[in-house]
């Protein structure tokens, strides 16, 4: 694996899934999290949350509870008080209030005996518990709503499921902090911006948009069997538009998606900034879109290895430039994708897999409000 070389490089710690007779991911995720220097962090009798994505019920590309347990366990025996945080979502779904959030969690098989340690929903039970956090250099963002239980941590870490995504390219640790840890109104901030449009010449009157919409944000005329945009009431959270099979869907402000990258940023900054924090991201099951839906695609490039990194931002360099160094698989969306006529080629596997998203103006705003480098060297530990 090729390094970016600086001698102000983030120290980026990398290993794959080839594992010893007598050993398992988890247990190299365990060695990788020491040779990366979590343990040069202070937890004794410390809270410390560990910010991941339960999946949504009936999604199987999240994260197997094992890697949790991994790193809650390293967590304990450094003294500190783990426990696994997420907030609630915009959206319908198994996850939009903590009674329905902690059910989808317990039946993902994240429980606390299967974790080592509690389950907490970040921004309470109607996902109204949040902090106003200031962000430092934001541009867009002046004070960040974050979950209550994030911010009461003394120690941050985040646990990533690194993945393609229908609307920012793909979903990183920056995606998994910023949007993650936003309570449902800090959520709504990062979207606010954009408005989709819909295409009536490609609409077929499914209704499957509908169902993912928890704004009232579309409607369905009976007469002409279409849907349309009720822009008064959408957030743009752009779940419609991944719900949508036939491409009739898409937003008509191109810097609505730069923006929402801008603004995750800066909640991810708000998040981290001025406490102990860690990173770890997990490049498997790659899958052509977010976690968050009711079910998943087969992945777009084979299984890559395990990262983890004291800086969220080149983390998901490393991350991003190792997946675009794979081959893509056939039979996934990448390949589909590729093989339609009239392709363009943008020479990068998540902006050929979703055509219609963005993610270097993250990247990029992430270094220019100083929250990390995409500056990196890699350190492969066996």
């Amino acid at each position: 694996m090729e390094e970016k070389e600086n001698r102000e490089a983030a120290k980026v710690y990398f290993t794959d899934f080839r594992c010893k007779p007598d050993e398992g991911p988890a247990d190299k995720l365990k060695r990788l999290i020491k040779a990366a220097g979590m343990d040069k962090i202070d937890m004794d009798g410390k809270f410390v949350a560990i910010k991941m994505h339960f999946g949504e019920l009936g999604n199987m590309s999240f994260l197997r509870p094992n890697y949790a347990r991994a790193v809650a366990d390293a967590v304990k025996a450094l003294g500190g008080k783990p426990f696994l945080t997420d907030c609630n979502t915009l959206y319908p779904g198994s996850r939009k209030n903590a009674i329905e959030h902690l059910y989808c969690a317990w039946e993902n098989g994240f429980t606390p005996l299967t974790v080592g340690c509690p389950v907490i929903i970040g921004d309470g039970l109607k996902g109204t518990d949040d902090v106003a956090v200031p962000v430092r250099g934001g541009e867009y963002v002046k004070e960040a709503k974050i979950g209550r239980a994030v911010m009461d941590a003394d120690v941050f870490i985040s646990l990533t499921h690194f993945k393609g995504h229908e609307m920012t390219g793909f979903g990183g640790t920056i995606k998994n902090i910023g949007m993650g840890c936003g309570s449902r109104a800090g959520k709504k901030e990062q979207h606010s911006n954009g408005k989709p449009h819909i295409d009536h010449a490609k609409c077929r009157g499914c209704r499957r948009c509908m169902a993912e919409c928890a704004n009232s944000g579309l409607s369905f005329d009976p007469e002409t069997r279409k849907m349309s945009v009720v822009t008064e009431n959408c957030v743009g959270c752009g779940r419609c538009v991944g719900a949508c099979n036939f491409d009739a869907i898409e937003f008509t402000n191109d810097a609505a998606i730069k923006e929402l990258n801008c603004r995750m940023a800066e909640y991810t900054k708000a998040v981290v900034d001025g406490r102990p924090s860690f990173h770890i991201s997990i490049v498997r099951d790659v899958s052509p879109t977010c976690d968050c839906h009711a079910g998943n695609d087969t992945p777009i490039i084979p299984d890559v290895g395990m990262f983890a990194s004291a800086d969220p931002l080149a983390l998901d360099q490393a991350c991003a430039d190792a997946c675009l160094k794979q081959t893509p698989l056939p039979n996934s969306q990448l390949a589909d994708e590729m093989g339609r006529e009239g392709f363009c080629d943008h020479h990068d596997h998540f902006d050929n897999t979703n055509p219609n998203t963005e993610y270097k103006t993250c990247l990029a705003h992430a270094e220019k409000i100083g929250l990390g480098s995409r500056t990196y060297e890699i350190i492969r530990v066996r």
